[in-house]
């Protein structure tokens, strides 16, 4: 019963699999292989048009080195108050792009347009000494397990076009977003107004692989350079590349990220019969916030059971009562049903 990250989980067979035929032969090195080139070109085919893909090994280096291609001297970045890369990833973003994470305000994880139009605003071009609008980020799916929809995006997304901003789309979790959306890639990115996109592997059933996907080719000019430089270029890049390759094949990426989403769905559903438990808010990807009786939790821990407790919101500061705990609970590719069942029934025990 491991709920604690979907970082939990192992491997993909098939993505093992391939890594271990992979390891059997030569290949040129640093991104020049067959291999890598036939990836790239598969990326090209998701995505509907010519990308600009470079590979990486952490979701924090893709959001880090995404952003400092935004780079401007004096620049900040709009990113939600609960976001990973501002809440995370220990000021990477901010050291490699040299711009500052300023947060804003939002409902279920979400931006929320007007604030971010507000702040905007206070960070004018001749701003010298608060600094100045630079780039947007947004997580999808969010920290707290929701999604953007399509609408919300071009949303936000106009804001920053407005004032020339451009936009990046953390997708540590981008495959689960994707099949709750039930749309494209190319929907949920580019022809949303997404201007380069950290593209997850890891979480979803991959050894260690991250992809910078770039739409916006001026972007893209200097970044290999920016990835040299912040030691993100692998000699033996061609085994991120194998674990893509397995990965994208069939679409078994979206099968993963569909398994994990429809084991989240069981549990919510669980969770809304039970009397020690109750849905902290509504989700639609792989992530689920329950509020627990402590006698429960206590219970589930001590029976095996492996998740987060979570902060409690500040805007909803009496979601948890002096006997309850909320907590975190995130299925993966590997969960099964038992795994849901036997977690519910020991919560409903308890």
């Amino acid at each position: 019963m491991f709920f604690a990250s979907d970082n939990w989980a192992g491997a993909h067979p098939a993505i093992n699999d391939r890594l271990s035929r992979e390891s059997t032969r030569f290949a040129a090195a640093y991104g020049n292989s067959e291999l890598d080139k036939t990836v790239e070109a598969r990326f090209n085919e998701i995505f509907e048009r010519d990308v600009s893909v470079f590979f990486v090994s952490t979701g924090t280096a893709a959001n880090s080195l995404s952003l400092a291609s935004m780079a401007r001297t004096g620049g900040v970045v709009f990113a939600h108050s609960e976001a990973h890369v501002i809440e995370d990833e220990c000021g990477a973003p901010d050291f490699f792009s040299g711009m500052r994470m300023v947060p804003v305000e939002g409902a279920g994880g979400k931006i929320d347009p007007e604030k971010l139009s507000s702040r905007i605003a206070g960070y004018p071009q001749d701003s010298l000494h608060h600094g100045r609008a630079a780039a947007l980020t947004l997580t999808q799916a969010t920290e707290t397990g929701t999604v953007y929809s399509l609408d919300e995006i071009d949303a936000l997304t106009a804001i920053a076009r407005k004032k020339g901003l451009p936009v990046h789309m953390d997708g540590a979790r981008f495959a689960n977003a994707l099949v709750a959306l039930g749309c494209s890639p190319a929907e949920m990115t580019w022809k949303r107004g997404v201007d380069v996109l950290s593209f997850g592997g890891t979480k979803n059933g991959c050894w260690c692989a991250e992809a910078i996907v770039f739409f916006n080719q001026d972007l893209a000019r200097d970044f290999a350079f920016i990835r040299k430089r912040s030691a993100q270029l692998f000699s033996k890049t061609r085994f991120i590349s194998a674990q893509f390759e397995a990965y994208l094949e069939g679409d078994r990426w979206l099968d993963l990220a569909r398994h994990a989403n429809t084991m989240a769905d069981r549990l919510r559903a669980g969770i809304r019969t039970q009397n020690s438990s109750r849905l902290a808010w509504e989700t639609t990807s792989n992530e689920v916030f329950a509020v627990l009786s402590k006698a429960a939790a206590t219970s589930a821990e001590n029976k095996g059971a492996k998740f987060y407790g979570w902060p409690v919101p500040l805007n909803q500061p009496d979601l948890v009562g002096s006997d309850e705990t909320l907590v975190r609970l995130v299925t993966s590719f590997a969960t099964t049903e038992e795994d849901i069942d036997q977690f519910l029934a020991i919560c409903k025990a308890g």
